[in-house]
């Protein structure tokens, strides 16, 4: 899992260099589990397709806070993990 974890972390960095936006680390609040609605600030929710998770993740619930790693050009966020 960490290999996994390693790999689409330098595969973010990439990607962010060759699209000359970096990749950003930012939290996000689970509004709603079904479908799965993450709060990242007053204007910007993303829905599951935008969500990536790793294998062996756990499903995030109701009030979870979530570490995200935002792609490049903000279209996909990887889920890091959660903070508790």
């Amino acid at each position: 899992m960490l290999i996994e974890l390693v790999q689409t972390i330098k595969k973010a960095a990439v990607e962010a260099v060759e699209a000359g936006v970096p990749a950003a680390p930012c939290v996000g609040m689970v509004d709603q589990e079904d479908p799965l609605l993450v709060r990242v600030n007053q204007r910007l929710t993303l829905s599951g397709r935008r969500l990536l998770f790793l294998r062996g993740q756990e499903t995030p619930r109701v009030g979870d806070r979530l570490a995200l790693l935002r792609f490049a050009g903000g279209q996909k966020y990887l889920v890091l993990g959660w903070l508790r």
